[in-house]
């Protein structure tokens, strides 16, 4: 894909953790980009193109920066990528707490360097259709959502690191599911979440659900769990991530005053009062011209020539606001033995 001016865009990525790789893989494959290198500590990590241990080392010129590094340090290393005046691409969660994540605002808004957030899920073709659907009206308006992300993880997963105490499900995966509602239904404005019981040492949170209200007047719920052994994730039905096993399974279910849709297949129902059945009507689902994390990177050289970002700091912060609270939520709400409750 060639960029507008012709220029091609010099990216420099930093973090070389799965999804570091992954888009330094991306930017390696790309027609209309090049790679100044990778910016980690680590000198374990082999790859092809130019290392360096911090930005402060990096003398060559570069047009934008993709930060994949851990969570509590995107603000500080935005901040650093903003004073060097470099565009950026920021993982998800955009910060670690909403006072990072508007720390970062201020600094890009003094630099006025562009910015887009890795909420690659926007990009899926599914997605899209999905989020037209429903602004089409074609099962008029939204009433309920239900969404389900249940998938045990394996317990190497938590072996030796930072996720055995600080891994919850929340900031790592459900942050995605809690923008698809965003970017689809619509603004999240109050939730309530009940912890469930451990299965594993550690006292993070593995599993919870959660009671969410729309601005618009809809309500949903969010079953997660990472020890369950289900067919049931974003991940698994569209088989996005190589990681984890594909189902092709529904994860996600609407309801609206004219009918209904589940996701990702895109199975839409529609109907009038309960003495008809609904009728199941024909939908043909969209298919991804290109793996999401390439039209992600499409999109961010676009964003360095003054396109507007799908999804920028201040909107990702929304996001990140909902996942705080959710996460706040199960940290102050312990599981506890269930009290027996008998009917009056």
């Amino acid at each position: 894909m060639a960029n507008r001016s012709g220029h091609v865009k010099r990216i420099l990525v930093v973090g070389g953790g799965l999804i570091g790789m992954r888009h330094v893989q991306a930017v390696q494959a790309h027609d209309g980009c090049t790679m100044v290198g990778l910016v980690d500590p680590d000198p374990s990590i082999t790859t092809d193109t130019a290392r360096f241990a911090t930005m402060a080392e990096v003398t060559a010129s570069v047009d934008g920066v993709i930060i994949a590094t851990p969570t509590d340090l995107h603000a500080t290393h935005g901040c650093e990528a903003a004073a060097r005046g470099w565009h950026m691409l920021i993982e998800k969660p955009v910060a670690g707490t909403a006072q990072d994540a508007q720390i970062l605002e201020d600094a890009l808004a003094r630099s006025q360097v562009k910015s887009l957030v890795g909420h690659h899920r926007r990009y899926h073709a599914c997605v899209q259709h999905l989020k037209s659907l429903i602004a089409d009206g074609v099962i008029g308006q939204v009433v309920n959502t239900t969404l389900i992300w249940a998938m045990r993880k394996p317990d190497a997963y938590f072996a030796d690191n930072w996720r055995t105490f600080d891994g919850s499900p929340v900031m790592i995966n459900l942050v995605h599911d809690i923008d698809l509602l965003r970017f689809c239904v619509g603004e999240i404005c109050d939730t309530v979440a009940l912890r469930g019981a451990n299965r594993r040492d550690g006292g993070r949170v593995e599993s919870g659900a959660v009671a969410l209200a729309f601005d618009n007047g809809a309500t949903g719920t969010i079953s997660f769990a990472d020890t369950a052994a289900s067919p049931w994730g974003f991940e698994a039905a569209t088989g996005e991530n190589p990681n984890i096993g594909e189902t092709g399974q529904d994860m996600l279910w609407i309801t609206g005053t004219e009918g209904a849709v589940s996701f990702p297949s895109m199975t839409l129902w529609l109907g009038a009062e309960w003495g008809r059945a609904a009728q199941q009507s024909p939908i043909k689902p969209a298919q991804n011209v290109k793996p999401p994390l390439d039209a992600q990177l499409d999109h961010f050289l676009e964003v360095m020539e003054g396109a507007p970002p799908l999804i920028d700091v201040a909107d990702a912060a929304r996001t990140l606001d909902v996942a705080a609270r959710i996460e706040e939520q199960l940290g102050t709400n312990n599981w506890s033995e269930p009290k027996n409750i008998r009917s009056a």
